[in-house]
């Protein structure tokens, strides 16, 4: 049965929706499919339909709930500000309490275990590290792939093509900066020079293993410009891939694990734009403190007229991920930061509207319209002819570099403030 708050909850948020359509074209699944049914329109009309008890909560519901990426274009362009978001995360959960029903075929045990495993105690992806960089270093995961070995397993397709695994670096007094000798995050990097301020950083779970870089290039650049960078140990993942999977109480408990945390700090800098909606919406930061993605805080930030930074005569793709651009409204950000370096040019990669498809764990769940998806931003990146592509999340970091890895084309994928450390003078 369905809970009475949860359907109330879906009712009367799903009651604002008047059927106009402006959001149709705006919707990835929509575009591809032509299914009313797989249209944010066509979605509200569905859990509406299982809340007033009209439509069965069966396997076909499911499915076109499924179907959806999250990305939360439609509610960016609804004239009457309907939040799709609460509606699909509340829908997913009526869904996940139907132990019985077809929704318990929607994960694998193995895969349920492997989330309770790390994404719970993420420190157990940082002892990971070194497992991975060992088996990267000789070449056997990509050896598995070449031999058709792991093909057919999404996940383990993807961690074959994870790219070189690197460690959270030491900064010493003197400004240089070495690999950790343990792997382990310090809990504090100091600024240098004159001191301006002190932030959290938040490390987020996958992130500790795939993109390292991005951590080392933003304690780096928050230190040069005078930030001390606290590291709380007792942080853990934002819960964005349970709370949207409908698991709403395992996504709380790591919500307030969190906050007990970052309790103590004003500022917390994420990297991740996914994490950043979660950790801004679920209250993280408290009502006195602030959660920034980090393009938008050194924007904000002083002392870039003591940072030398190298030229890079270059066009930069700029992609603008679903969160930053929808939800958290701050896609401007990323162009300001990479319009820093002298020389580069900062180009919007075309079809910056859509989604790539990575959505979290969408892409593993829904490989088939990912994959779709990611095609167009394949297509665009090829016919842009430019070495570099920024993006401000990991998932869709990720996602195109596998593509365009898979397709042939050799152009770097990285965050935008990993580019700006490089230039000046940061080596990963």
């Amino acid at each position: 049965m369905l809970s009475k708050f949860s359907k109330n909850l879906i009712i009367d948020e799903s009651n604002q929706c008047v059927s106009c359509g402006l959001c149709l074209p705006h919707c990835p699944t929509y575009r591809v499919l032509k299914s009313e049914a797989d249209s944010p329109r066509g979605r509200i009309a569905l859990m509406n339909g299982v809340a007033n008890g009209r439509i069965a909560l069966n396997a076909r519901f499911i499915q076109h709930m499924d179907r959806c990426l999250t990305c939360r274009a439609c509610e960016a362009v609804c004239p009457n500000s309907v939040s799709y978001g609460r509606l699909i995360d509340e829908t997913r959960a009526l869904i996940a309490d139907q132990s019985k029903s077809a929704a318990a075929a929607r994960k694998s045990n193995w895969r349920i275990a492997l989330e309770r495993l790390l994404l719970t105690q993420p420190m157990r992806l940082d002892r990971l590290r070194r497992l991975l960089h060992f088996l990267q270093k000789r070449e056997w995961l990509r050896g598995l792939r070449k031999l058709g070995l792991i093909e057919k397993n999404r996940i383990f397709k993807f961690i074959a093509q994870l790219p070189v695994v690197k460690f959270p670096y030491a900064a010493a007094a003197d400004g240089e900066n070495t690999a950790s000798n343990n792997g382990t995050w310090r809990p504090v990097y100091p600024a240098q020079g004159e001191k301006r301020g002190e932030v959290a950083l938040f490390l987020g779970c996958v992130a500790r293993v795939t993109d390292v870089a991005t951590l080392n290039s933003s304690i780096y650049v928050l230190n040069r410009l005078g930030y001390t960078v606290h590291i709380p140990r007792d942080q853990t993942c934002c819960g964005a891939i349970y709370q949207h999977s409908g698991a709403l109480e395992q996504a709380g408990a790591l919500v307030q694990r969190n906050k007990k945390a970052f309790a103590e700090f004003d500022a917390v800098i994420s990297t991740a734009s996914g994490c950043g909606v979660q950790l801004l919406e679920s209250g993280v930061a408290g009502e006195q403190g602030k959660v920034m993605d980090i393009s938008q805080f050194l924007m904000a930030a002083k002392g870039w007229e003591s940072i030398d930074i190298a030229s890079l005569a270059q066009k930069i793709l700029v992609h603008e991920p679903c969160s930053l651009r929808h939800v958290l409204r701050e896609q401007a950000y990323p162009y300001q930061l990479i319009a820093r370096i002298p020389g580069a040019e900062a180009v919007p990669l075309a079809g910056n509207d859509q989604c790539c498809g990575a959505a979290g764990t969408y892409f593993i769940d829904q490989p088939e319209i990912a994959d779709m998806l990611l095609q167009n931003k394949i297509t665009t990146v090829k016919e842009s002819k430019a070495q570099y592509l920024v993006t401000s999340n990991i998932g869709c970091a990720m996602h195109i570099a596998n593509g365009l890895y898979e397709n042939g084309i050799h152009v770097e994928v990285l965050h935008p403030v990993t580019l700006l450390a490089r230039q000046m003078g940061l080596e990963l």
